[in-house]
């Protein structure tokens, strides 16, 4: 996949200069007065020219709580393109810094073996070979298993074929740790969810929330389904949601089979080429994902369309199998290195490194 920050998403029926709250003079690297109308999507196409607003989001966290719902007055923070937060900040100084003083650490010598990770490809820019360090997470977990007073080695493999992290990898022991998942909100009403909402409600333990991710619903500009207010409007549509992605967000709302059509593609980009051709009115993906899916089919652009009027926030996280001995201890390691992590910026360095690496493979 690729991502642009350049690419422009046209929204059904209104120019984007017509668009409330967009502000021809606001730029990345500066503060910003949120005014009445403003969305973090007007307000990100204003200083990006993309309606991806994740990166404004992370680096706002304490200060937005609805991602749909912005106040006026509240002064946001835009980060430059490059995910600085400042113009004379630098988050490779930061990363730099945290690794000299793991350095500098005493290193014990008692011999732990290496804790087995797993990831894979296709979910860019969180996890990819093709990425620095595997991908924004998969750096994130490596980096906390050496931070916080730890000092663990690893080994890292890629698994494409994510439903077997689940089915195979994780319970019969070949890996200790899967990077990353979604946590299901509520684990309270299991008779009436989906099988995989169930599956990690009861057989997985998860990890601190390593990352909030905005989940985003695409549609194509012309479908009935485009700019609904209520999930209970799906009732009816093909929804798209690739293969061994969370489907809590959905049966969460009562949308589940038959109520809806559930098609399981092996990538976010097949989502974006079935809304193309009619076989999905609705592809649900995370906003950076989506974003790279939609710019990856070329037939997409000024077609495809955010539907600014629902979006939710989901947590990721490090997840362990229930069977896995060591696996709460593991969770504890990560959970010590990204509490570290978040006191020292390295967190947030590494999410804005990772996101600027990915967008020049995508300029």
């Amino acid at each position: 996949m690729k991502f642009s920050k350049t690419k422009t998403l046209i929204l059904a029926g209104v120019a984007i200069a017509a668009l409330p709250g967009i502000a021809a003079a606001q730029v990345a690297c500066a503060p910003y007065t949120v005014k009445d109308g403003d969305s973090l999507g007007s307000i990100a196409q204003a200083a990006y020219g993309s309606f991806d607003y994740q990166m404004i989001f992370n680096a706002n966290r304490n200060t937005i709580s609805n991602p749909n719902s912005l106040e006026a007055g509240t002064v946001l923070q835009i980060p430059c393109e490059d995910g600085r937060l400042t113009a004379n900040s630098d988050v490779t100084e930061i990363i730099a810094q945290q690794e000299e003083k793991q350095s500098k650490r005493a290193k014990s010598s008692i011999y732990e073996p290496p804790i087995k990770m797993v990831s894979g490809n296709g979910w860019e820019p969180f996890t990819g070979e093709s990425l620095k360090g595997g991908g924004m997470l998969v750096r994130l977990a490596t980096t906390a298993l050496n931070r916080g007073g730890n000092d663990r080695d690893y080994n890292l493999s890629f698994v494409d074929d994510w439903k077997s992290h689940f089915d195979t990898l994780l319970p019969l022991g070949a890996f200790d740790v899967s990077i990353a998942w979604y946590k299901p909100n509520d684990c309270s009403d299991l008779e009436n969810t989906d099988s995989d909402t169930k599956y990690r409600c009861t057989q997985l333990n998860f990890s601190l929330p390593i990352y909030e991710s905005v989940s985003a619903h695409w549609t194509t500009v012309d479908n009935p389904y485009a700019n609904i207010r209520d999930y209970a409007d799906y009732a009816g549509a093909k929804i798209c949601r690739p293969e061994g992605w969370s489907l809590a967000e959905l049966s969460g709302q009562g949308l589940v089979e038959p109520v809806i059509t559930v098609l399981h593609p092996t990538t976010a980009v097949e989502c974006i080429r079935m809304l193309m051709t009619g076989e999905a009115d609705m592809a649900l993906l995370d906003l950076e994902g989506g974003d790279a899916a939609v710019s990856e089919v070329p037939e997409a652009e000024g077609k495809v369309q955010l539907n600014s009027n629902l979006s939710e926030l989901q947590a990721i996280h490090f997840v362990t199998h229930k069977t896995n001995p060591r696996g709460r201890v593991y969770l504890t390691l990560l959970n010590k290195g990204l509490n570290e992590m978040r006191e020292s910026g390295e967190w947030y360095a590494i999410i804005a490194d990772s996101l600027a690496e990915f967008n020049k493979i995508g300029s």
